[in-house]
């Protein structure tokens, strides 16, 4: 049950985060969001066994976490439901890529290169954007998609389901604090007892679902929502997106590592 609680102390922790007062947190969210889908998409363009290629891109997430002084253990904590499931993909590469590849003087199975390369992929992945996340506002977030054009639609179920993420985990707080009030000394929940609480929770998020858009109407929410005057760009927000859309390519174009690595042997 605690682990529901340090979900969402966590949650608040994140927006509290994104909502900081410093340079990074105050970059334009088009630029951040940019940057993030350029990023993620040159990581997952390398070739499966490019593994020193692709570490270069390593620099982005590295340099963003110092920035933005964001805490490397507390984002492998709060990511940490996403990583196994990084290693489950490419969990197989070594059974079925067996092409012998020699790297020094040893002699490895490909799969093993391409497994390490997909895991990195992933990972970065997921490193890019949480940086998006813990330095940008869902609203700035969202009043950003509206300026490019995603349809409306979209963008309030992105918000609305971000902003009662906490909500419906308080739900399931209740919910299972109920459950182990009437079964004391027991750990955790029967698997009988899954199905009863599941739809005892879709009844509870249901009817909450209903009070929070009736309360919505009676503030008067028309389906459209008023993110008000959007963010100028500056003269640092272009030289940012630039400098990193340089190093991106640069990284994708040229074998960074083993150009900096002769440079010492």
């Amino acid at each position: 049950m605690s682990k529901i609680r340090d979900a969402i102390s966590e949650f608040g922790e994140l927006e509290r985060t994104a909502k900081r007062d410093q340079w990074v947190n105050h970059i334009h969210p088009l630029v951040m969001l940019f940057l993030t889908v350029l990023y993620i998409g040159i990581t997952v363009s390398f070739q499966k066994y490019d593994l020193i290629g692709l570490a270069a891109m390593g620099l982005y997430p590295l340099v963003m976490f110092n920035l933005a002084d964001l805490s490397f253990g507390k984002c492998l904590k709060r990511v940490r439901i996403v990583l196994p499931l990084i290693l489950f993909i490419g969990l197989f590469n070594p059974l079925f890529d067996r092409v012998p590849v020699r790297v020094g003087q040893y002699v490895f199975r490909a799969g093993w290169i391409s497994m390490i390369t997909l895991i990195f992929k992933g990972f970065y992945t997921v490193l890019a954007s949480y940086v998006l996340v813990a330095t940008t506002p869902i609203e700035d977030l969202c009043r950003s998609l509206r300026q490019i054009h995603v349809p409306e639609i979209l963008v309030t179920q992105l918000l609305l389901t971000y902003r009662y993420i906490s909500v419906l985990l308080l739900e399931v707080h209740r919910t299972t604090q109920a459950y182990s009030l009437r079964a004391p000394g027991q750990r955790g929940v029967k698997f009988k007892a899954w199905g009863s609480l599941a739809g005892g929770l879709l009844l509870r998020s249901v009817d909450r679902a209903q009070v929070v858009y009736e309360s919505m109407l009676l503030r008067g929410f028309d389906g459209t929502f008023r993110f008000g005057k959007s963010q100028p760009f500056r003269s640092v927000d272009i030289v940012f997106g630039l400098f990193w859309t340089a190093v991106f390519v640069l990284i994708r174009r040229f074998p960074v590592l083993v150009l900096i690595g002769s440079l010492f042997v």
